[in-house]
């Protein structure tokens, strides 16, 4: 057996989890991008879905909301959709950016690959997906669209996410 089925074995069964999508315009009712995320963890099993939020395009804003999710031991991953890009308006790159204790360069190199070699070819250039740790809590942002969303969590986020925190877990016992 390899080390890394070695480590997924000993992953946690369940991984609490909160959802941020950040948009100056969805509601509940249009955040279709949102709503994918809550299924594809629901359909996956495993994933408590702990909160969710609707946060504006603003860099304070959503580093709050990261950070009440870092706070206590209620939620052990944040899921964020939107914000991803280049527009001056788009600032959730640097809000997670810069609270990581732990980035995982992987995460958004591997979207970027996939989106080019599967949907968006060059195009890809324009996300910052970006994924790391920040106080003991996963964190992971991916791109606001559901085809991105879909991607992400299909192929990188679900099967990654309870070995991820696998080896969080090791070094706080």
């Amino acid at each position: 057996m390899s080390s890394v089925e070695e480590h997924r074995r000993q992953a946690p069964a369940s991984v609490r989890c909160m959802i941020i999508t950040v948009s100056d315009t969805r509601t509940p009712d249009t955040d279709t991008s949102g709503r994918l995320m809550k299924e594809l963890l629901q359909q996956a099993g495993g994933f408590e879905i702990v909160d969710y939020y609707i946060v504006k395009d603003e860099y304070s804003s959503i580093q709050t909301l990261v950070r009440k999710a870092a706070d206590g031991n209620a939620v052990e991953a944040v899921l964020i959709n939107g914000g991803t890009g280049i527009a001056r308006r788009d600032t959730t790159y640097e809000a997670v950016r810069d609270l990581l204790d732990k980035e995982m360069p992987g995460f958004g190199e591997i979207f970027r690959y996939l989106s080019f070699a599967q949907d968006i070819g060059a195009a890809a250039i324009l996300s910052r997906a970006v994924a790391g740790v920040y106080n003991d809590t996963a964190v992971f942002s991916m791109p606001g669209s559901s085809g991105a969303v879909k991607l992400a969590m299909n192929k990188i986020v679900i099967p990654e996410l309870k070995h991820v925190m696998r080896e969080i877990y090791k070094d706080l016992k």
